[in-house]
């Protein structure tokens, strides 16, 4: 009885050991900076831990949805790591700003030039996107995860609503509704042109106002110089005279 006593206490003890060895799985993330409307644009975030003891992320690849393609992808400078954009054709072409486009972003992807992620850090990978589709809630990407120990780990399920969040989840970016317009911050580059239109004509303005100042200041300049001048002549001769 005793011995199988120490048994069961035993097995429990080695179970709860083997249980706090195993890491807490972080999942790779992704958020936007502000927010991400849909028909417009956003700075995003793929925040990616390390999940080893013993081996440095090294790579990552970022998959984008073929459902709701994107054709503006700008990568930001992260020091240490080389980014790569793929594009592919699209059998659809999309039309952004009046302009047909017939390609768009399949796929981003980051390698690292030096130690890359460390265990026990991790590492934000900025990019802007756009424009944001306006019929979906939210755009699912597919994570591959590549250690120097050359383990991967594919963040590739996606979220089944009312059910279990998966053991490898896909990153998922919620799309806010668009602005009152109705074009979200897609407007913002129109929006500018006009802006830039109205500071020009508001120059315009105040340089011919200027101008107009200036002239009628000479006018004025030029019409009291001569009442000078006669008001010297009319005194001279009132001076000869007497």
């Amino acid at each position: 009885m005793k011995a199988s006593r120490v048994s069961v206490v035993g097995g429990v003890a080695a179970s709860a050991v083997l249980l706090l060895s195993v890491p807490a799985f972080a999942h790779v993330s992704v958020t936007a900076e502000g927010e991400a409307a849909k028909g417009g644009y956003a700075t995003v975030n793929f925040k990616v831990p390390n999940e080893m003891d013993d081996a440095s992320t090294n790579k990552l690849e970022v998959s984008f949805p073929e459902d709701h393609p994107l054709a503006s992808v700008m990568t930001q400078p992260v020091p240490g790591w080389t980014a790569k954009v793929t594009k592919t054709k699209l059998d659809k072409p999309l039309e952004m700003h009046g302009e047909k486009i017939d390609e768009a972003v399949s796929k981003v992807t980051w390698t690292a030039d030096g130690k890359g992620v460390q265990p026990g850090t991790f590492q934000k990978f900025p990019l802007s996107l756009g424009a944001l589709p306006e019929d979906a809630d939210e755009l699912v990407f597919k994570a591959v995860q590549t250690y120097d120990n050359k383990e991967v780990v594919r963040w590739i399920e996606p979220q089944q609503k009312g059910q279990e969040e998966p053991e490898h989840p896909a990153p998922a970016l919620a799309l806010t509704a668009a602005s009152e317009d109705g074009h979200g911050a897609a407007a913002s580059h129109d929006d500018a042109k006009e802006d830039a239109k109205s500071d020009e004509k508001s120059e315009t303005a105040s340089s011919d106002s200027s101008d107009s100042t200036a002239r009628v200041l000479g006018i004025v300049g030029i019409v009291v110089g001569a009442a000078g001048v006669a008001f010297g002549v009319l005194a001279g001769r009132r001076r000869a005279n007497s």
